[in-house]
């Protein structure tokens, strides 16, 4: 599992262990694992050239401290201090004393231009708003430079709690953060300005929730069904998939593909695509006769591709079951309907649908995830699963949200969501939470992705068919 915590649950950490150590000793800690990842990137310290972009915060003093531990294996070491009245006094003492030399920012451009690694000291995690005017040029300088950037704990620019970027923030090749993640390096926007990220363990105590958490392999195969002995289609649990239309038949099958691939024991479809469904699938159990008629199920998945037609949204929110909401459903289902429901909710908008249902704009939501995720859960008194570049599951009680590392940029193609759902709504049928399905799911669906596309482009039936394989190799 890897986990993220909100700045003052770290700050507290901090302050905590510092208390039962030498003055100074956090520090140095995050230090030496900053100067051993700069050391690891450079190859060789000797003779290379490191550029120290240093604010007023702690993350200047690390990066000082880092920078004069390079200096002392060699390395040619420049700080250029944005506000010298404010640097960091012990790691200014310690860079200088080991050969390491000082500049101010308007003679920054040609040690830059000369630099191997830049490492990112500018603004600490506490940050807000962007970087500030004297520090943006800075950062376009660094990425100009073909230097590898080195972020400190978290790239300058960007916010921590959110992962939101509101201006000018640093791009960094790699980040080196300290004690946990923080939920900005999991989460776009701000991810993608992290390149890649290395946790050093300082050693902080945090608490067992955190407050964003990804799934690893080993953590999904233990949420993955796995049918017993004595199982039958029916104890492995039946889903409903009411979906499609007679202008979106494809919607059907897709949901139904990926429903079959979902660990539940039988699918059963509702709606006017049947004939399509039977002919691509034949082992679905069909119906025309509305979800209220369809037989006994486990859980519904209802919406993709269904049009207006709101009524087997309305019959499938009055059932006591677990229940998937996607595409057209979303739009259909009644908000008080489903704040009413007992048995669990899992919404499944991308970032346009939840605009919608939030009354903003897509900009708004894809620009600030971790709030508008939670904001749709809580609205709806449901698990919402906010697709896109990072996809997120969070539960109405307002609890950790999951952020699902898999997947690639090829899943951004028609139908790929009518499969997700699909296979969200197996998973509710054979057993597991909302939360737990839809964190299984997408990562399931988010790997199936990258085998079908490798590379090129792929259709959604391509991912549907790479399911079985991503689930082996989670359980292998």
């Amino acid at each position: 599992m890897r986990s993220a915590y909100h700045v003052e649950t770290v700050r507290t950490a901090e302050r905590e262990l510092m208390a039962r150590l030498p003055d100074g000793a956090l520090m140095q800690r995050a230090a030496a694992g900053l100067a051993a990842a700069c050391a690891d990137l450079l190859g060789r310290v000797y003779g290379s050239r490191v550029v120290l972009l240093i604010g007023s915060g702690d993350n200047g003093g690390d990066a000082l401290y880092a920078g004069a531990r390079l200096a002392k294996r060699g390395a040619g070491v420049t700080a250029v201090l944005l506000n010298p009245d404010r640097t960091h006094p012990g790691g200014l003492r310690a860079l200088r004393r080991a050969g390491g030399t000082v500049i101010p920012p308007h003679r920054a451009d040609h040690a830059l231009q000369r630099a191997h690694v830049v490492v990112d000291g500018i603004v600490g995690i506490g940050g807000k708003g962007g970087l500030r005017p004297d520090a943006a040029p800075l950062a376009e300088l660094a990425a100009a430079s073909g230097a590898a950037v080195v972020a400190v704990d978290l790239p300058s620019g960007i916010e921590a709690d959110t992962g939101e970027v509101r201006g000018a923030a640093v791009r960094a090749d790699l980040t080196v953060t300290f004690g946990t993640h923080k939920p900005g390096l999991l989460v776009d926007p701000a991810r993608e300005y992290a390149g890649s990220v290395r946790l050093v363990d300082i050693g902080l105590t945090l608490p067992a929730a955190p407050d964003v958490e990804a799934l690893q392999h080993a953590d999904v195969a233990a949420l993955l069904p796995h049918p017993a002995a004595e199982s039958d289609k029916y104890r492995r649990g039946v889903v409903g998939i009411a979906a499609g239309s007679t202008r979106y038949p494809g919607a059907a099958v897709l949901a139904v593909s990926g429903a079959l691939r979902g660990g539940a024991g039988a699918v059963r479809y509702v709606g006017p695509a049947g004939d399509a469904v039977i002919a691509r699938f034949p082992e679905t159990l069909v119906s025309d006769r509305g979800p209220k008629h369809a037989g006994r199920v486990q859980a519904w998945v209802v919406g993709p591709g269904a049009g207006d037609d709101a009524k087997p949204v309305a019959e499938v929110l009055a059932a006591d079951v677990p229940v998937l909401l996607d595409a057209d459903g979303l739009r259909l289902a009644d908000r008080d309907a489903v704040r009413a429901r007992t048995a669990p909710t899992l919404m499944t908008p991308h970032a346009g649908e939840a605009a919608a249902l939030l009354g903003t704009s897509r900009e708004e939501v894809e620009g600030a995830r971790l709030t508008a995720v939670r904001d749709l859960a809580r609205h709806y008194n449901a698990t919402v699963l906010l697709k896109g570049s990072t996809t997120l599951v969070a539960g109405p009680d307002g609890g950790t949200v999951r952020v699902n590392p898999t997947g690639t940029a090829w899943l951004a193609t028609a139908g790929s969501g009518d499969v997700l759902s699909g296979l969200s709504g197996s998973l509710l049928a054979a057993g597991l939470s909302a939360l737990d399905a839809g964190s299984v799911a997408a990562y399931l669906h988010g790997l199936a992705g990258r085998y079908a596309a490798d590379g090129a482009p792929a259709g959604a039936h391509d991912v549907a068919e790479a399911i079985p394989a991503a689930w082996r190799d989670i359980r292998a």
